[in-house]
């Protein structure tokens, strides 16, 4: 089976050089490694190095050295619309609040269909219109792929160093001065680099002298 090995940005092939064209839907077009079928009906195999957000127009080389041109599908979508600028602002702050994907076409947000999400805009004063388009969403201000997308690439870098230095350093002198020495320097320099800025650091250190 052929492979589909590289992704070629919209424009810098001519289309008429394309083999064959696939239309994809949004959730069809980010993908790492999936079999797939051309408009014409043959099977090839998308086998990228990394999850790759593709836009209406890109190509995708094979690894014969053809390409094939990447079509966006249209899918069931909802136009939301505010009559006042401000207004829609607020619907798009509600909308993001749910975490979904959306699109901004003008003065009016695209959203896939969602009962549940169309009757909140619309209980907030908004409208919202049934259509079929295609559906290239915004993408997460933090993905390296830009600029067509959402691509999540989730590098939280926990790099969880607990450096557990577990100095027990039981020195039991049964001289019968019984310094337990537990000097129990946990240490745990909770070096959470998380990304988050924790760094807790505990140090306990407990002095167990039993006298």
């Amino acid at each position: 089976m052929r492979r589909a090995i590289e992704v070629i940005p919209h424009g810098s092939t001519p289309e008429a050089a394309a083999e064959a064209c696939v239309t994809l839907a949004y959730d069809d077009r980010h993908r790492r490694r999936i079999r797939l079928a051309t408009d014409d009906g043959w099977e090839f195999l998308l086998d990228l190095p990394e999850a790759t957000v593709l836009g209406d127009g890109d190509g995708l080389r094979l690894d014969d050295g053809a390409w094939i041109r990447v079509r966006a599908a249209d899918e069931e979508l909802v136009a939301v619309t505010c009559r006042e600028a401000p207004d829609l602002a607020r619907i798009a702050w509600h909308i993001g609040n749910r975490h979904i994907p959306a699109a901004f076409d003008g003065a009016r947000i695209l959203i896939r269909h969602d009962h549940v999400i169309v009757d909140m805009v619309r209980g907030l004063g908004a409208e919202a219109t049934p259509l079929r388009a295609a559906f290239t969403p915004e993408r997460g201000a933090y993905d390296r792929q830009a600029p067509h997308g959402h691509g999540h690439s989730h590098e939280h870098g926990h790099s969880h160093e607990h450096g557990h230095s577990h100095e027990h350093g039981h020195s039991h002198e049964h001289g019968h001065s019984h310094e337990h020495g537990h000097s129990h320097e946990h240490g745990h320099s909770h070096d959470h680099e998380d990304g988050h800025g924790h760094s807790h650091d505990h140090e306990h250190g407990h002095e167990d002298r039993d006298g």
